[in-house]
């Protein structure tokens, strides 16, 4: 397996254990407008995995500068499409920020994928983004670099202070949703309104 990585370190595959067992997998993390760390403020994250050992999730909602021309230079990769050299790259959390991850729909046979729902998966290995930087990969799909991730107990802890909200995710929100309306799209699933919320909620 080739890991998606842009440097010579050890991919996702070596350095964080998936499992099948998650009460929180295929959920969104939604950002409560208190919370003020720069990494997390007004983000949406796809929890990919959680356990008892911690979790992890991608960032959905924040687009770097780079496109997947850049990207694809940088791994050695030819653009095989024209089109598919603009499309964003995002900003996938601070962990390992030169660790590749794609959520893609449908799941589709790569060399290193972890279902996350039916219709959902995250893949960390290279011969998914030479498909679609070639026009002949997965039809819905979100480039990421670098993963949130939380140790034993902490995002349950951080949720029960208000830190976040938890809601179902949804594929649509990921895929077709603007990125300027994610935030506010994944919290309407839970029928609450966060712009109309106090930033001392859950801090008093």
């Amino acid at each position: 397996m080739t890991p998606f990585t842009l440097a010579a370190r050890p991919g996702l595959h070596n350095t964080f254990q998936m499992t099948s067992q998650s009460q929180f997998r295929n959920q969104f993390l939604i950002a409560m407008p208190a919370l003020q760390d720069p990494n997390f403020s007004h983000t949406v994250t796809l929890l990919c995995d959680h356990s008892h050992e911690g979790a992890m999730g991608l960032i959905i909602n924040r687009p770097t500068s780079l496109n997947l021309g850049g990207l694809a230079a940088q791994l050695g990769i030819d653009i095989g499409d024209p089109d598919m050299a603009n499309v964003p790259v995002y900003h996938g959390g601070p962990v390992q920020p030169e660790q590749g991850f794609i959520l893609h729909s449908p799941i589709g046979e790569w060399d290193s994928t972890m279902e996350i729902n039916p219709q959902l998966a995250m893949t960390v290995s290279q011969d998914i983004i030479e498909a679609i930087a070639l026009g002949v990969g997965p039809k819905h799909f979100l480039i990421a670099l670098g993963y949130a991730g939380w140790g034993a107990g902490q995002l349950e802890e951080e949720i029960a202070t208000n830190a976040w909200l938890n809601s179902p995710a949804d594929n649509q929100i990921i895929f077709s949703t603007p990125v300027d309306e994610r935030w506010q799209a994944a919290t309407s699933i839970l029928g609450i309104d966060l712009n109309q919320l106090s930033n001392d909620v859950g801090h008093a």
